[in-house]
């Protein structure tokens, strides 16, 4: 659902255009009948879990060992 308001004439508190974001509406707000930004709410992130990645990824026995190019440089 889209609301539009204009700024000018708009009289609700900030705080209860929030909460109508939150329920899933979007807010237009206008000025002189131009569209001049939009209020939406930020969608919840899925908390990160430890552990989550374990399988995928693959470190080579050799992984700390010199690179090649680099190995007249180490000795």
């Amino acid at each position: 659902m889209t609301i539009t308001i204009d700024i000018e004439h708009e009289k609700r508190p900030l705080g209860e255009l929030v909460e109508q974001t939150l329920g899933g509406a979007e807010i237009v707000i206008t000025r002189n009948d131009r569209p001049v930004a939009r209020l939406t709410a930020i969608p919840a992130r899925m908390p990160r879990r430890f552990g989550s990645a374990r399988g995928l990824i693959e470190m080579a026995d050799d992984f700390d060992e010199p690179l090649q190019d680099f190995r007249d440089l180490t000795s």
